[in-house]
């Protein structure tokens, strides 16, 4: 066999040059699409020109170069998108659930859909075929490439599944305690409005997540022109059960006209009495959930604690 075709079509070399195609591909889509709009950019760039001799500059935060790297993430989200409208409202209803309501989050997000498996397929390559090959077969060795590349493909659906889940926890603890200073509010006279606005601010310090989505329900009551769309967004952005309650009693007071301190005070006593259910399941499971570190960690340390002395009584009687 001629040894220069035998290095040509060894497993390292072909994986190098799959790896240095993806980079190459990365490096060409992220520079074909910053550079497709740059016509359009000095058309741009040439009106806003003419209209700053007319107006005041203005002090912009940011520095040009994460300017720039963000406009090269948008323009590579923007070809690259391949999600269907119904699909983008999806992952955008996520995006809100998690917090994340910026401009760039979406282009965040895709880019990170694109990115990240080449990126993670890159390294694995590179740590199983060049670095060291861990004594793996070639096989294995691929497998392992393929699993990294899934795992960047899903990595961001699982951060944003993980901030939706902490966000989910923070609310559920506090909305209790929203709710009882909800019920004051009300007792002492004011208004719906006033009455989110004022737990919104004192809720803040328990969970910064409850009072940010009460300061953007409390701003779509004053400004939207259905207030029942308020707080349906309100329902929309916080997945709970508890917000469920808490939205369609506030329709019912809006629609029907039934104190508000009433029914508020019937849903913090239902959400007190959930709260005190789980905390029993929790404290129900432990038993089950301790057997096995039971078994292996504490029952062997009593043993030789206990039959040890006698053990060795046995031996220095055998032995003697």
């Amino acid at each position: 066999m001629n040894p220069v075709l035998d290095l040509l079509t060894s497993p390292i070399v072909v994986i190098a040059v799959v790896i240095a195609a993806s980079v190459f591909m990365l490096i060409f889509a992220v520079g074909l699409a910053a550079t497709s709009g740059v016509e359009r950019a000095a058309r741009i760039r040439s009106a806003a020109h003419r209209g700053e001799a007319a107006k005041p500059s203005r002090k912009r935060g940011g520095t040009p170069g994460g300017e720039g790297l963000m406009a090269m993430i948008r323009h590579v989200a923007q070809r690259f998108n391949v999600m269907k409208d119904r699909q983008s409202m999806a992952v955008q209803r996520k995006l809100a659930q998690a917090g994340w309501r910026t401009r760039d989050a979406m282009t965040l997000y895709m880019f990170g859909k694109l990115a990240l498996p080449l990126i993670f397929a890159a390294i694995s390559a590179a740590m199983l075929f060049v670095i060291n090959d861990f004594g793996q077969p070639l096989l294995f060795r691929v497998a392992g490439v393929l699993a990294a590349g899934l795992l960047g493909s899903h990595l961001p659906e699982l951060l944003v599944k993980n901030q939706i889940q902490k966000r989910a926890d923070s609310i559920r603890g506090a909305l209790p305690d929203a709710l009882d200073l909800m019920v004051i509010c009300a007792e002492a006279g004011l208004s719906l409005d006033a009455s989110v606005k004022r737990v919104s601010r004192e809720i803040a310090p328990a969970s910064a997540e409850l009072s940010e989505e009460m300061s953007i329900t409390l701003l779509e009551l004053r400004f939207l022109p259905d207030r029942r769309q308020a707080l349906e967004n309100l329902a929309a952005r916080v997945d709970l059960s508890g917000v469920q309650a808490l939205v369609n009693t506030l329709f019912q007071t809006e629609k029907f006209g039934t104190p508000l301190a009433q029914a508020l005070r019937v849903l913090s006593q239902e959400m007190r009495n959930e709260r005190m259910m789980r905390a029993e399941e929790k404290a129900a499971r432990l038993p089950a959930i301790m057997t096995i570190p039971l078994i292996v960690f504490i029952l062997p340390a009593l043993f030789i604690v206990l039959m040890g002395p006698a053990m060795l009584d046995v031996l220095d009687a055998m032995s003697g």
